[in-house]
């Protein structure tokens, strides 16, 4: 890969950005912009690749740490990296990321694509102390009729997302919107898990082709 000192001038980033659009760069370009200069060890575009491979294997954007980990990325390319990412992500969010949730009806959007499963879907969603949506993963995928969770599941990434509340979710492939006394019972699990860990259970939704139902607002949190 050449160094960026052996590109044509008008084919580096900040001048091919200029002349044409944001859009006409690559991932890497773009990296390569915001960092601005290597060091004396390493080139600006190997560390931008580095730092590109790192976004695109993770399956989330990295953290601080995950940047200050990359030969050549120190504390200030790494604030400028992290900085633009929560820009970005405070006022162009997509997938869910970012949305804050004041009530059920708010989460629906996120869990559409489950409400017609055949399968029953276990599905948590954490939040950040303003409400708003760190992450949604699928924790585990059940049988026709039932799914089994272990707080220990629910609660992992929850922690590593470093989150203040987190909300279930889960379908009823019967089509059934009353909830089962499975569904009670791993609510005052989760709830019970939460309080030890400091991550408050905010809800527990069962959601099924014809709606959904709280079982916070049925009162059983």
């Amino acid at each position: 890969m050449k160094k960026m000192k052996d590109i044509l001038p008008f084919d580096r980033p900040r001048e091919k950005l200029a002349a044409k659009s944001p859009a006409a760069l690559s991932d890497t370009e773009l990296v390569e912009v915001i960092i601005g200069r290597g060091t004396i060890r390493r080139d600006v575009r190997a560390i931008a690749r580095d730092i590109c491979t790192t976004i695109q294997h993770g399956g989330s954007l990295p953290s601080y740490t995950d940047l200050t980990g990359i030969a050549g990325v120190g504390p200030t390319k790494a604030a400028q990296v992290v900085a633009c990412f929560e820009l970005g992500r405070r006022y162009f969010g997509h997938d869910g990321h970012g949305i804050q949730v004041v009530k059920p009806d708010d989460l629906l959007p996120l869990v559409a694509d489950m409400r017609g499963e055949r399968q029953e879907h276990f599905v948590c969603i954490t939040l950040n102390g303003a409400g708003e949506v760190i992450e949604k993963r699928t924790i585990t995928v059940g049988l026709l009729n039932h799914s089994l969770v272990h707080p220990r599941e629910v609660f992992a990434n929850a922690i590593t997302d470093r989150a203040a509340s987190i909300i279930c979710v889960h379908n009823h492939p019967s089509g059934s919107l009353e909830p089962s006394s499975q569904d009670i019972a791993i609510t005052h699990q989760l709830r019970d898990a939460g309080a030890l860990l400091g991550i408050q259970l905010l809800d527990h939704i069962i959601v099924t082709k014809a709606g959904f139902v709280s079982l916070k607002e049925r009162g059983v949190l």
